[in-house]
């Protein structure tokens, strides 16, 4: 490897793929996608490795996506210069497309008469047909509710446009204008991508450019390697919840990583089977990125210099097994995937706090809701389907710095400006707020939970809201901090219909309805009776802490004046001296399960239930985990064998066909 040749092919590479993320950004058409930045772009080699990523605008979680699997389905000698192939088929790319709302595009690269390269794009369709506008109802319970599904095929035919696979995606759209704007956005930046590796082939010739794709990414691999060579070798687990959109609907998620030197395997076998809700996702045969973001970007963090790529994926080992929540099979819905990628994310930072002495942060809010309206265009007076905002809650705290008011870490979604929702749909935003005091205590506090309050002026609109979780199960703490605080949800707060819905799957609003939504916030870092005094008494000038929560959680005592007594304060935390704290700090719904289900009993009642027939499976898991729960007692193996094969019979019973 040439090191000059290398930085500079890679400087040259991440040019080409930042101009073209900016082009679909500059030229999109819907909210979600010029605005929010719902939407990516990258290149790859003709074996469908990615060796150029962009970073300065669009998501960041698809960077090693699997292209091989749809590549080696269509066969490379059946692309020719000017084929555009689209997709937005989850099962039939093996997991390269996450759920059907994400139309992605492949573009053949040719230099000459010679494929160099693969362009890749996608965009979040704000719809994409299916029942319900905007496509995504977490309580979807099969992909065929979720709207329009086409395998790959060629948009374009060595640029030829095929109106038939063309009008099929319109069709079936409620946003036909929006989306093929879209799709024409997704297309210049590959052009644009084609023109530049045809350039850098004609300047430095196409053996150079090729060997300097090797290159970059076995650059990167090593540089991860070095990374990951400072991770404490070890095995690490965790467990986690993640909330159904019913009541008393739930999954279990699990990980074990295994640090061995230079690499890293995590296994999410445990893991409850895929739902009969839209939670599901599928990760493919190989690493996907999606479920083990958290350890990619903690790897990225430590060496920011490290080339954007899918080296960076080479020394890790990511297995989920099919049939499970993480790697849904046919037909399973999808919709909602995100939620579940979330508590992988959870699941990974769980065992890196383990790993690093001094670990690394509590948990994000876990929530990331993407708020969808239908209603009457207030310009135009016809239907229209708007992305109104996003919503994730108060980022987790971490082991130098507090978390982030009203973001979470995990999510680069920007939220869409209160004027362009005002503008573009029905909705009045009457509060857009941090809220007082929600910031998890700890030695460093999370950043506060966000609280949106939302009116509705057209005589009817329907709201959808996905990936909303941590209604039930809080955000953890770590090392003493405390855990988070949980979501709500409230039509018309202050009113005498006033109610509290929980987490939104199709809420009908009729005209002057408000719904007040107020996000998780994650948990606090370290012990609260550590923090520092300067940074409480900040706080309460902002008026984010009241004096009442910062005696009570911090041991703050406060003079005549109202001011902090610090020599004072110094006696009454001496007298609260914390002994033994947990590692990781629970809500008390979290350790009612837990004393029920331990990690290995727990693990293997997902497991056994893989065994069993497939249609049964995750209503088999819900039916033990909520009965035993419901006695209260700790489950131990034999136990729940006689509870698996009680459930398993009066389950297979009821699906039983009448001939």
């Amino acid at each position: 490897m040439d090191a000059v040749r290398t930085a500079i092919m890679n400087n040259r590479f991440n040019a080409i793929v930042e101009e073209a993320s900016a082009a679909i950004y500059r030229t999109a058409h819907t909210t979600f996608v010029k605005l929010v930045q719902d939407y990516q772009c990258a290149i790859a080699t003709p074996d469908g490795e990615m060796f150029a990523y962009p970073m300065l605008s669009g998501v960041n979680v698809f960077m090693g996506s699997p292209i091989k699997p749809t590549l080696d389905a269509i066969g490379l000698e059946n692309l020719h210069r000017g084929d555009v192939i689209i997709t937005n088929d989850p099962f039939a790319t093996d997991g390269l497309v996450t759920h059907l709302m994400d139309i992605t595009l492949l573009y053949p690269i040719f230099d000459r008469d010679k494929l160099i390269a693969v362009g890749w794009a996608f965009v979040h369709a704000s719809d994409i047909g299916g029942a319900v506008p905007g496509s995504i109802s977490p309580a979807f319970t099969e992909v065929f509710q979720e709207g329009l599904r086409v395998r790959p095929v060629k948009l374009y035919d060595r640029g030829v446009l095929n109106e038939i696979v063309k009008n099929i995606y319109l069709d079936n759209s409620r946003i036909q204008t929006e989306l093929w704007g879209d799709i024409q956005a997704m297309i210049s930046g590959l052009k644009s991508m084609e023109r530049r590796m045809q350039e850098l082939c004609g300047r430095y010739g196409r053996q150079s450019v090729e060997e300097g794709m090797d290159d970059v990414l076995n650059y990167a691999e090593a540089k991860c390697r070095a990374v990951i060579k400072e991770i404490p070798n070890g095995v690490y687990s965790f467990s986690d919840y993640l909330e159904g959109i019913h009541q008393d609907q739930l999954a279990y998620f699990t990980a074990t990583m295994t640090i061995n030197d230079d690499e890293i395997e995590v296994d999410f076998t445990g893991t409850d089977p895929q739902l009969s809700a839209a939670y599901n996702l599928v990760s493919g045969a190989g690493t996907h990125p999606y479920i083990i973001q958290c350890l990619y970007a903690f790897i990225l963090t430590m060496d920011p210099l490290m080339p954007r790529n899918s080296g960076v994926l080479r020394p890790i080992n990511g297995h989920a097994p099919r049939g499970t929540v993480l790697n849904g099979v046919y037909p399973c819905s999808g919709g909602s995937r995100a939620a579940s990628a979330t508590r992988a994310y959870d699941l990974i930072l769980g065992c890196l706090d383990q790993a690093l002495p001094e670990g690394l942060a509590a948990a994000d809010s876990g929530n990331a809701g993407v708020i969808v309206v239908a209603a009457p265009d207030p310009r135009t007076g016809q239907d229209r389907v708007s992305v109104a905002s996003t919503i994730t809650g108060g980022g987790g705290a971490r082991n130098k710095c507090d978390g982030v008011d009203g973001t979470a870490v995990r999510y680069s979604q920007r939220r869409v400006p209160v004027e362009v929702i005002e503008i573009e749909t029905s909705l009045v935003m009457q509060a857009v707020r941090n809220v007082r005091d929600t910031r998890s205590a700890g030695k460093y506090v999370s950043g506060a939970a966000i609280e949106m309050e939302i009116e509705n002026t057209a005589h009817r609109a329907v709201m959808t809201v996905r990936n909303m979780n941590r209604f039930v199960f809080a955000p953890w703490g770590f090392r003493g901090g405390e855990h988070g605080q949980l979501g709500q949800t409230v039509v018309n707060p202050g009113r005498p219909d006033e109610r509290s819905i929980g987490k939104i799957s199709i809420l009908e609003m009729a005209q002057g309805d408000v719904v007040r939504i107020t996000a998780p916030c994650g948990g606090g870092f370290g012990n609260p009776l550590e923090r520092n005094v300067s940074s409480i008494a900040s706080e309460i000038e902002d008026d984010m802490l009241s004096r009442e929560r910062a005696a009570r959680v911090y041991g703050v005592v406060f003079d005549a004046n109202g001011l902090i007594d610090e020599l004072a304060t110094q006696k009454e935390r001496a007298s609260r001296a914390q002994r033994d704290a947990p590692e990781f700090t629970f809500c008390p719904e979290r350790q009612r399960h837990d004393m029920v289900w331990n990690m290995t009993v727990r693990r293997e009642l997902a497991n056994s239930a893989m065994t069993r027939e497939p249609r049964i499976r995750s209503q088999l898991v819900i039916n033990a985990h909520n009965r035993m729960l419901a006695q209260g007692k700790p489950v131990d193996d034999a136990r729940l064998a006689h509870i698996l094969d009680e459930e398993t019979t009066r389950l297979s019973g009821s699906h039983q066909v009448v001939g």
